[in-house]
């Protein structure tokens, strides 16, 4: 039986970024179709306030729990179509950092720049795309990879002291959302935590007075406003199956032939 851990949302052949290894490689350009079957993906708190403006904000179900943007009701992503996601819609960082990541390294406080080495946006040699290595060390594309990698590192600390303190103060419940579409099809949305509000509004003054100094408050607000964006998906599930629905009738019609005089 295989001990290994199971690989992040998208990646599916991380390796370390190395000079011995990857001197060749280059990165094309690509689009959002590695996220097209992905209803969900992991969130930082930076980005809160930007997200919640168009997605439901959740909290995934796990011993730490940990936020995510609900991107759909079943098992597509309603924003992204033919690679393209939803002009002027927030893309979560979690997407726009991939094909690249980062691990641990054998230092707690150190983390290596990974690259998904399966992701179609890599070639091994040739001319198309931008260079990993150049002169023998990191590229300007490398270089800000790795400094947006960091960036996200950092705020995902921030998010897992944030999460702490919800789970500490018991504030996050379990709920589940039922939906049914306009072809009575119904779908279940559930493993998920929100914020109890009852719980949120009844915190001691002094956590009330410490969370709004480390931008907690404002943090909780935003997850509890962006869950009027159920309604917002539930439209665009509607409308994706209608869309599905009038394309298989019309791929059904008759085929009609003209008559010659």
């Amino acid at each position: 039986m295989s001990n290994a851990l199971p690989l992040p949302l998208f990646y599916r052949a991380p390796q370390a970024l190395s000079l011995e290894r990857h001197r060749d490689w280059r990165l094309r350009m690509g689009d959002y179709r590695f996220a097209a079957r992905t209803p969900y993906v992991p969130m930082v708190i930076g980005e809160f306030v930007a997200a919640a403006r168009h997605y439901p904000i959740l909290f995934a179900d796990a011993e730490l729990p940990s936020p995510v943007a609900l991107l759909g009701l079943g098992e597509d992503n309603l924003f992204v179509t033919d690679g393209a996601w939803t002009e002027g819609m927030h893309v979560p960082a979690y997407v726009r950092r991939y094909p690249f990541g980062f691990v641990a390294t054998g230092d707690t406080e150190q983390f290596a720049l990974i690259a998904d080495t399966a992701s179609e946006r890599f070639a091994d040699s040739g001319d198309e795309g931008v260079a990993l290595f150049e002169d023998g060390k990191p590229s300007a594309l490398t270089h800000q990879a790795l400094e947006f990698c960091e960036f996200y590192r950092r705020d995902a600390a921030a998010t897992a002291a944030f999460c702490k303190a919800l789970k500490a103060s018991d504030l996050l419940v379990s709920r589940r959302a039922d939906v049914t579409l306009p072809d009575g099809r119904k779908l279940g949305i559930d493993g998920f935590l929100v914020v109890d509000p009852a719980r949120f509004a009844a915190l001691d003054d002094a956590t009330i007075v410490a969370w709004h100094k480390s931008g907690w408050l404002a943090l909780v607000h935003s997850h509890l406003a962006s869950l009027d964006h159920f309604n917002t998906l539930l439209a665009r599930q509607s409308a994706r199956t209608e869309s599905a629905d009038s394309s298989q009738s019309s791929a059904n019609l008759p085929v009609e032939h003209p008559v010659h005089c």
